[in-house]
Parts: C-alpha cells; sequence; structure tokens
C-alpha cells in the first residue's frame, strides 16, 4: 500500500471536509521538484513517502532536554505524533485543547503544509486570555515515533498579554516530521517564543510556521536545530498593524550529511513596522547549510526598519553554506539592510587562544560557542540554560572530546 493510499483511507475514515479538500490539494499541487526555486538545494531525490507509514506508538520516555525544560515550566503540554496527551501545572489564563483541522487559505499553495491539514489528529490550540502575564514558560514537548506525522500548532495571545513559550521537538529513529504552526499576537502584546530541534539524523524535519503580528506587539522568536538528516524550516512574519515588531534568530549546526534548510520572510503590509532576522549556522563534516531570505515591503509601509543577516562557519573543506538574502520593496520611506558571509573560524583567533595554553580543540569549541552565544541568550532566561548544555554536548561531538 503507498503512502497516498494509508492517506485516503485516514480521510475517508475521518469524515471531515477540510481533510479532504486538504488532501485533494495535495494531490494537486504534488510533492515540490528541485526545479521549484524554493526547493532547490533540498535533496528531494532521497525522499520516498512510500517508505513511511503513519506514525503509531506510545510517547518516548522524555529526554534529558525535555526534562530539564519541564522543570523550569509554569504549563507543560505534552505532545505525541501531533495528538494532546497530557497537561500538567496551571497558568492562569491559558487554555489548552485540540480542536478539529480547518483550511487554512494562507497555506493553499505549500503542499506539505496541505498533506499536515488532511493527516494530523488535530490542532493543539493554546489561548492567552487578554491581560496574562506569566513570569515562567509555557513549555511544549512534543514526541514523535517512528513513521510519518504531523503536529499542528495555534498559539493565540490576547491583547496586552506578555509571556514565553518553549517548543521542543525530539522522537525516534525513522521519523518524517511535518510541523505547522500559526501564532497570532494581538495588540500590545509581548511573546517570546523558542524552537528546539532534535530528531536523529535519520529523521526528516520539514516546518512551516506563520508569525501574524497586530498594532504594537513584539514577537522575539529563536529557531535552534540540531537534529534531522534533512531540517527545513521556514519561518514567516505578516506584519498587518502599525507598531509591529518582530525579531527572529535562527541557529544549526550541521555535521556528517545534515542539510539544515531555513527560509524566512519578513512581510512589512503596515507603516512603522520593524523586523530583525539573524541567522548564524556552523557546518562541519560534509554537512550543507541553506539559508535564503526575503524582506517584502508593501506599497503604503512608510517607516518599516528591517533588516537581515545570515553568517556561517565551515568547520571543514568539505562542508558547503548558501546564503541568499532578498529584497521586494514597494516603498520609499523605508530602510532595510541585508548582508551575509561564508568562511572559516578565523586563524588569528585562533592562534590568540592556543598561544595562551588553550588546546586546539578547546579553542575551537570555544569560538564557535562564543560565534552562537547571541542566539542561545535570546531563549527565555529560565531555559537558556538547559539549551546552552545542549548545544555544547553537541559541540564536543563536532570538534571532538
Amino acid at each position: 500500500m503507498t503512502f497516498l493510499d494509508q492517506a485516503r483511507i485516514v480521510v475517508r475514515d475521518a469524515q471531515q471536509a477540510p481533510r479532504t479538500l486538504a488532501l485533494e490539494a495535495f494531490e494537486a499541487l504534488g510533492l515540490p521538484t528541485t526545479s521549484d526555486e524554493v526547493w532547490r538545494y533540498a535533496p528531494l531525490r532521497e525522499l520516498d513517502l512510500d517508505t513511511f507509514s503513519l506514525a503509531q506508538g506510545l510517547a518516548p520516555s522524555s529526554s534529558s532536554v525535555a526534562q530539564g525544560l519541564s522543570t523550569r515550566a509554569a504549563l507543560l503540554i505534552r505532545v505525541h505524533n501531533g495528538e494532546l496527551i497530557e497537561v500538567r501545572g496551571e497558568a492562569p489564563g491559558v487554555s489548552v485543547r485540540q480542536r478539529p483541522v480547518e483550511t487554512d487559505e494562507r497555506f493553499a499553495q505549500d503542499a506539505f503544509s496541505q498533506l499536515a491539514f488532511a493527516l494530523s489528529p488535530g490542532v493543539v490550540e493554546i489561548t492567552v486570555e487578554p491581560g496574562t502575564v506569566l513570569e515562567e514558560p509555557v513549555v511544549v514537548e512534543s514526541t514523535v515515533s517512528r513513521g510519518a506525522s504531523f503536529p499542528l500548532t495555534s498559539l493565540v495571545v490576547g491583547a496586552r498579554s506578555s509571556l514565553s513559550v518553549v517548543e521542543h521537538l525530539s522522537g525516534e529513529s525513522g521519523a518524517f516530521v511535518v510541523p505547522v504552526s500559526h501564532y497570532a499576537v494581538a495588540e500590545s502584546s509581548n511573546l517570546r517564543l523558542g524552537t528546539y530541534q532534535y530528531l536523529p539524523f535519520d529523521g526528516w524535519h520539514i516546518a512551516r510556521s506563520l508569525a501574524t503580528l497586530e498594532r504594537d506587539s513584539h514577537l522575539a522568536q529563536a529557531v535552534i536545530s540540531l537534529g534531522a538528516g534533512y531540517n527545513r524550516s521556514r519561518n514567516d512574519a505578516d506584519l498587518v498593524a502599525p507598531g509591529a515588531r518582530n525579531e527572529l534568530r535562527t541557529t544549526y549546526l550541521g555535521r556528517d550529511a545534515q542539510v539544515h534548510d531555513y527560509r524566512t520572510r519578513q512581510y512589512h503590509r503596515a507603516p512603522r513596522t520593524s523586523s530583525v532576522l539573524l541567522s548564524k549556522g556552523a557546518v562541519a563534516g560534509e554537512s550543507r547549510s541553506i539559508y535564503t531570505g526575503l524582506i517584502e515591503i508593501e506599497k503604503g509601509a512608510k517607516k518599516t526598519d528591517a533588516r537581515q543577516t545570515n553568517h556561517n562557519l565551515l568547520l571543514s573543506p568539505h562542508a558547503h553554506a548558501d546564503s541568499v538574502p532578498n529584497l521586494d520593496i514597494r516603498e520609499n520611506d523605508v530602510v532595510c539592510a541585508h548582508a551575509s558571509s561564508v568562511g572559516p573560524l578565523d586563524e588569528l583567533q585562533r592562534w590568540y587562544l592556543e598561544s595562551r595554553g588553550v588546546p586546539r580543540r578547546d579553542a575551537e569549541r570555544l569560538m564557535i560557542q562564543g560565534f552562537l552565544y547571541e542566539m542561545v541568550a535570546a531563549l527565555p532566561d529560565s531555559v537558556s540554560g538547559v539549551i546552552e548544555s545542549a548545544l555544547a554536548t553537541e559541540l564536543s561531538a563536532v570538534v571532538g572530546a
């Protein structure tokens, strides 16, 4: 039985119109190919959906990172294969439920998102009431079994609220995971959002997120990916009202033959909005990184301030990085900037450390940690130490113990 045959059975048995429409859209779009500009660097020839069944099985034990995060959480939300399985703790003003899938035209041209809408068990919806202020983070621990899973998340933050949310994704070997998330940040709200992904290196991770920012709202988002053989993370911000601000930091560390593929879109539709994108990563072995970013400014979005920066470290002669920043500006009275760099560790800095008795591997580890430090520092204070420790462990595998 092909994967598409499985999908048709699941959708037929669900008897839900949005799922049927989504599967029809997926079949009409078809899987993307490298002839599509936005997928030109992806190893799609290696993806055979027929090798996957829909993920089943019990949730695995929490990883050490997940355990560390959960001890710091005001509210712990556990999700397995896209299904809400537990809500632990108490966070006044925050409610959690799993609701049926609905169609969303904003993802209409994305084949993988349509597949997720067709096959996900439902949307994990986190609703924050207006005026809610939380000191400790809400932690979403998402795990996946072997096979294909499609976690859907909706985070709706009410006006004048302030909170932090940390999402952690891990799972079993042989996983194909397509998370799709929408974050709605209402007027005068402040959301700090951290996403950490560590799947086994034979896994596929194809994630899509969209943030909608209203008047005077602020989203500070950090995306850190260390796992999966192919990791694709597309993060879009839609700034729809004056005063909206978006900060996005993406971080990756590649080794062996990993591919990290990041896509961002900073879409300014209203005047006096601002966005800052900073993407930093390091690739070792035969790994590869791709960054493609777009700053898009609509006519009428005067006084926009948008910036985009991508820096890449090459830690071996066989590693490779592509960096493609883009601008699409339809208004004159704006400030925009973009920059990118690709190169090895600074030999002078390494010599300086070695000349003061620091062993070569330790010097390299310190330099990479320093390069990535500001990315981890963007996470909520209560959880940044947990992620920093995980990153240090991965660095030891990259540069040697």
